[in-house]
Parts: structure tokens; C-alpha cells; sequence
């Protein structure tokens, strides 16, 4: 029987802080998984730059090496169009709908609003804990 296939899911930047703060939670499980390759975070440039702007903001995370959590078999560069999600309040958080739905993959989060206006757009939207139950 071959292996199954490696689930993909989009992390939001909020998954990747409480990660760095409990690596035992699920967050933290969740980027365990992608560092040794069970998982597949998928991102683009600007997934990426929100992500490191936002951990260098805060001094515990600032020295974090990310590199690992974005995975050159991750990055998409197909055009993204964040500005249909305008269910989606945070405009920076757009960008992760968008990367969610072109790619046809779970949005994870713990931001309420961007789970509601990914929702209101008809993403598929995980919590933390239901994507490490249902991913790893």
C-alpha cells in the first residue's frame, strides 16, 4: 500500500506566535510537523513577509530561525486575489484566504474575524486543535 499523501494547509501568523510561545500545543505540533516534513505549510512572499515582520516584533520570537517552516515545496506563485475576501477585515489577512482558496487547502487559525469572513467566503477554516487532529 503506498504512503498516504503529505496533508498542505495554509498556517495564519497567529498559529505560528502561539507555536513559538507552547511548542506542546497544537500550534506548536502543527509546526513541529511541518519542520520534519509531515506536514506542508503552503505560502508566498507575502504570507511570508506578514509572518516575519510580525514574529520580529516580538523580542522572545525576534531570533526565531523560520526558514524550516516555509518549505521551498510550500511556496505557490500562482496569482492570488486577497481583495475578494473582503469579508476578511484585516486586509494583511486576506492574503492568507486567498493562498487557502487557490490552493484548495485548510486555512488554520485562531483569529475569530478571519475565521468568520473566511467562512462567509466558503474556505475551509481549522482551528489549531481541529487541524492537528485532522491533518497530522
Amino acid at each position: 500500500m503506498p504512503p498516504a499523501a503529505l496533508a498542505h494547509a495554509v498556517l495564519d501568523t497567529n498559529v505560528l506566535v502561539a507555536a513559538g510561545f507552547r511548542p506542546r500545543s497544537a500550534s506548536g505540533r502543527l509546526a513541529a510537523a511541518v519542520r520534519d516534513g509531515r506536514l506542508v505549510a503552503l505560502w508566498t512572499g507575502a504570507t511570508r513577509a506578514e509572518a516575519v515582520a510580525v514574529l520580529g516584533r516580538i523580542p522572545p520570537l525576534r531570533h526565531l530561525d523560520l526558514s524550516a517552516l516555509f518549505p521551498e515545496a510550500g511556496r505557490l506563485d500562482a496569482p492570488l486575489h486577497p481583495a475578494a475576501f473582503d469579508r476578511v477585515p484585516d486586509p494583511a489577512a486576506r492574503a492568507f484566504a486567498a493562498l487557502a482558496d487557490a490552493a484548495g487547502v485548510p486555512l488554520v487559525t485562531a483569529d475569530a474575524p478571519l475565521v468568520a469572513g473566511a467562512r462567509a467566503h466558503g474556505l475551509d477554516v481549522r482551528s489549531p486543535g481541529a487541524a492537528a487532529r485532522t491533518l497530522l
